[in-house]
């Protein structure tokens, strides 16, 4: 009977690994809908370990039409999927509000 059910109980499009271990992550891993989006990657200042990426992550996430964020330390690169473009002023403020400093867009 275990073996039976083992072979069934992973679908396509289940979030765990064929080893049964559940991917890491949070908003930087989501796509909410499914539809065309913008991506713009923004350099941060002072982010230096994963709280930093994620206090950063958190406050971008709120900006209306944010789908995803992925926010990098070691890189200070923030890439941001949006609905439509962003205010650089918004995403600014976002990240002032977190506690670090928006450089700019990353060249």
């Amino acid at each position: 009977m275990t073996a039976e059910t083992e072979p069934t109980t992973q679908s396509t499009g289940s979030c765990c690994s064929p080893s049964g271990s559940c991917h890491g992550g949070g908003a930087a891993d989501v796509q909410i809908e499914p539809t065309e989006s913008v991506t713009t990657v923004y350099e941060v200042k002072g982010m230096t370990c994963g709280h930093c990426e994620g206090a950063v992550s958190e406050e971008i996430s709120a900006l209306g039409g944010v789908t995803s964020v992925e926010a990098v330390a070691a890189t200070g690169r923030v890439t941001v999927s949006s609905k439509a473009p962003l205010t650089e002023d918004a995403v600014r403020a976002a990240v002032d509000e977190a506690g670090y400093e928006l450089v700019g867009r990353a060249a």
